[in-house]
């Protein structure tokens, strides 16, 4: 048995799929299938239950869980007790931030940068939701924003910082005067699908969402940067879902015939939280910055 045969265990007990799983450990689901049953062999038992509808943890499965998750946070902890022994008067930390922060929650992290200012130096490290929570867990990164939800890991805590209302990314000319749209207007166009939409929980459930709103077209594209976006919807083929806040800076790639309208039928939020590893912020290296993050963040952002 070998530590990836455990990290591949606690990826398909979180999600209880193995495609889902396999694209969050960047593999191909048929391999994972087999390291599972390797491990089943191994052990003796059988950890899951599948059909073609669901996977269920088994008996033996739910037994293991836990264990697999200390093991693997006994592990993944060696390099933050490491750097924490060796580490000099100021520290580096690195938190991760996933695109499109709103203005106001980078001037809550400066806050937080500014007040542990005299022993930590606070760097920023971007990515996606999923790549940054799994660097967390690891240890790669002390701390990151995620858009939430974001895997539900008993190992992390979860600090809520931020709730941003959404609203449909469309065509002006087509709603021109207008100050709301439906749903239900939107039905013969496409929704824009980014490669983000692949790798995030958020954005997988508001497809799913859509989809079941009447939203049955999809146009997928290979570019995740907004910019690339706003161009399909200028071509009026489609439309898609973004922050409605004009302060936030997702509206800077935003095209003239482009405008952002809230719906009238439908109330999507993307909410972000700040995460870290309860083991490093409970009598860790990062107790005395989760202590300032709690007061930095008392209340959450909304807009």
């Amino acid at each position: 048995m070998e530590l990836l045969h455990l990290r591949y265990f606690v990826a398909v007990a979180q999600e209880l799929n193995f495609s889902m799983a396999a694209r969050k450990l960047h593999m191909a689901a048929s391999p994972l299938s087999r390291r599972i049953k390797d491990l089943e062999n191994e052990l003796g038992h059988r950890l899951f239950d599948r059909d073609t509808h669901r996977v269920t943890l088994t008996q033996a499965g739910s037994a293991l869980l836990p264990i697999a998750r200390g093991v693997l946070e006994q592990v993944d902890s060696i390099r933050w007790r490491l750097d924490e022994t060796a580490r000099g008067r100021r520290a580096t930390l690195l938190l991760g931030v996933p695109s499109g922060v709103h203005p106001d929650l980078r001037e809550r992290m400066d806050a937080l940068a500014e007040r542990v200012g005299d022993r930590f130096e606070i760097k920023r490290w971007p990515g996606g939701t999923d790549r940054l929570v799994d660097a967390v867990r690891d240890g790669r990164l002390a701390l990151t924003l995620a858009r939430l939800p974001a895997g539900g890991d008993p190992a992390l805590e979860l600090l809520p910082v931020m709730s941003e209302r959404l609203g449909a990314v469309v065509l002006r000319d087509r709603f021109a005067g207008r100050e709301s749209v439906a749903l239900t207007e939107l039905t013969d166009l496409a929704y824009v699908v980014s490669p983000t939409a692949v790798t995030n929980a958020f954005f997988r459930g508001l497809d799913q969402q859509l989809s079941e709103l009447g939203i049955r077209k999809r146009i997928e594209i290979n570019s995740a940067a907004f910019e690339g976006i706003s161009e399909i919807v200028s071509s009026g083929l489609a439309f898609s879902v973004s922050m409605l806040d004009p302060g936030s800076p997702v509206h800077n790639y935003r095209l003239d015939n482009v405008t952002v309208l809230p719906f009238s039928d439908f109330h999507p939020r993307l909410e972000t939280g700040l995460i870290w590893r309860k083991d490093r912020g409970q009598g860790g290296d990062l107790e005395e910055v989760v202590a300032a993050a709690r007061e930095v963040f008392t209340e959450p952002l909304h807009s």
